[in-house]
């Protein structure tokens, strides 16, 4: 089972483009005759579905179904929907709202502000390793700092391979700063100029559910105002856990079942 679902969840990373079998073994060390297997499985019970013509596999309509019925209880998005129009109103910027995917954080919505002037830094469905970009760094923050270790070792490949500018040094820097400091700040180095504050979302169960975030050019992240625009982070921030703690309530961890 854990295999199977572990292919399902490589196959939900590549949504919108499709992974091939190819990528589906290398992603997972298991050897062919077992992923074809296990996808077929899936198959069969709708989770995943092959494309006809490019063999390219994608989330099925069962996995489609699931997240719906989902959604009350996990729907950070419709939670934060209101949230985003506020922050963009008020500040003119672009907010978003992205939640947490095993190692990654993935962008979930972006809402575009009034200012002219706007960055293309982070587009919806757009993932990244924890800790890059500033609503990331913030869900990396607010994790205990063994499972940071962790993460790091996961994401150290990637992390060479596609983020050179980023070093495990150099977000344990990060998170040690953005402790301090109260909230996430990217001072551009994903896209030069293209800045961001972030602020992280917790469950009723103080765990990460995701994170609220504002970018902007980097004339408008400077002190005092990127600090004003994390108060209105904070504000959001508060306002979403309270109502996640209506519909989530505290339930059992997978160790005490």
């Amino acid at each position: 089972m854990d295999r199977a679902l572990a292919l399902l969840q490589i196959t939900g990373r590549a949504v919108g483009r499709g992974v091939a079998l190819s990528e589906l073994i290398a992603a997972s060390g298991l050897g062919k005759p077992t992923v074809r297997r296990l996808m077929l499985a899936l198959i069969r019970r709708g989770l995943v579905e092959q494309d006809g013509s490019t063999r390219l596999y994608h989330l099925g309509e069962e996995s489609y179904v699931l997240g719906i019925l989902a959604t009350p209880r996990h729907g950070l998005l419709e939670t934060a929907a209101d949230a985003l129009v506020r922050l963009a109103k008020a500040s003119g910027d672009t907010a978003f709202v992205s939640m947490r995917r095993g190692s990654d954080a993935v962008c979930l919505y972006r809402e575009e502000g009034a200012f002219p002037i706007r960055t293309h830094a982070l587009e919806t469905g757009a993932q990244h390793p924890l800790g890059i970009g500033a609503g990331s760094l913030a869900m990396l923050s607010a994790l205990p700092d063994a499972e940071i270790d962790a993460l790091l070792v996961d994401n150290a490949d990637r992390l060479a391979s596609d983020y050179p500018n980023y070093t495990a040094e150099l977000l344990r820097s990060d998170v040690a700063m953005t402790r301090a400091r109260g909230f996430a700040l990217n001072p551009g180095r994903i896209v030069a100029g293209s800045w961001g504050v972030g602020m992280a979302l917790r469950r009723p169960d103080g765990s990460v559910a995701g994170a609220l975030s504002l970018a902007a050019i980097e004339s408008r992240m400077q002190p005092p105002r990127d600090a004003e625009l994390a108060a209105l982070l904070e504000h959001e921030a508060r306002d979403i856990e309270a109502r996640l703690a209506r519909r989530m309530p505290l339930t059992n961890s997978p160790k005490d079942l």
